[in-house]
């Protein structure tokens, strides 16, 4: 039997669009009504205890100080660690593709090692750098003659200690996608600049940040996306303490989830994360709509006064 036209496509689609539904839409719908109930352990052995209870985890949610903790945490996470995270990526990726850089191939494993390692054995080395006495990270502070600090333990610095850990282990993945964004690039674009008389500096500004905004949307869009779900490494490095002081929105709903089994009001939890990251998506395209018709003539120009030289 032959199959041609739209029916072939969906057929071809219909295993991997079945496992989406059984796997990831049915639990999201699955979640999105239970922030509607106070299931907790309870309902788990007698489902005759759960009750709708509609927007009460919301309401119960909007007083909650400790809900209110994780998301400046978080933000906290998200606005200093996103733009440091970028910004080396970046910087990681301007210096492998420039022709300076010898052995370009082994630093570009060596920058990514860090993102394929776990976050287990990460963590297990960052701690021995963290540790108060004995970390090299205060021993090499002490040369400059800076007193210890427990970075780990001391409220003011335990975020700061994480997004260090973070941007270390993640840039390596968006350094990746701006190599390929560089490499796409048109070389032509950079040799009209120069006859134009544009410097090393120029050329950055008006040729490869214009030309690299599409690669810049995908990366802080992605960024924003991982760093809203911060999780593994307070998890693992602090729980959440000191004083919680690195209490994140996703570990604020997993201990609510799965400490103390109130399974409705960690889904709720859940919604509003979401609702926050939509917003933050659709605000960084917003933008990106606003500024891409002001960012992209400059390379636009170097391109016709090549074709208009040659």
């Amino acid at each position: 039997m032959r199959f041609h036209g739209p029916s072939a496509g969906v057929l071809f689609l219909a295993p991997a669009l079945s496992l989406i539904l059984v796997f990831f839409a049915l639990p999201v719908l699955a979640a999105f009504a239970l922030s509607f109930t106070d299931f907790d352990i309870y309902a788990i052995g007698d489902a005759g205890t759960l009750r709708f209870i509609g927007l009460g985890n919301y309401q119960r949610l909007l007083a909650d100080p400790l809900f209110w903790i994780s998301l400046k945490n978080t933000a906290f996470f998200v606005f200093i660690g996103g733009p440091l995270s970028v910004a080396l990526s970046l910087s990681a990726a301007l210096l492998l593709h420039s022709r300076l850089t010898r052995w370009p191939n082994v630093f570009r494993t060596v920058f990514f090692l860090p993102v394929v390692t776990t976050l287990v054995a990460v963590a297990v080395v960052w701690r021995y750098l963290y540790q108060p006495e004995q970390g090299l990270l205060n021993r090499a502070l002490s040369f400059f003659g800076v007193p210890p600090v427990d970075w780990l333990g001391d409220p003011a610095w335990a975020m700061p200690a994480i997004i260090l850990m973070a941007v270390w282990k993640n840039f390596g993945f968006n350094m990746v996608i701006f190599l390929a964004g560089l490499q796409a690039i048109p070389e032509r674009l950079y040799e009209s600049a120069r006859i134009d008389g544009a410097n090393a500096h120029q050329q950055f500004w008006r040729v490869t940040l214009p030309m690299l905004a599409p690669t810049f949307l995908l990366v802080t869009v992605m960024t924003l996306i991982g760093y809203f779900q911060l999780f593994a490494e307070p998890y693992v490095m602090t729980q959440g303490g000191p004083a919680n002081a690195t209490l994140s929105v996703v570990l604020l709903m997993y201990q609510e989830g799965f400490r103390w089994w109130n399974i409705g009001y960690a889904a709720s939890i859940a919604f509003v994360l979401f609702l926050i990251i939509l917003a933050g998506t659709l605000l960084q395209l917003a933008i990106s709509r606003g500024n891409g018709g002001a960012a992209r003539p400059s390379a636009r120009v170097s391109v016709r006064r090549e074709e208009a030289d040659a």
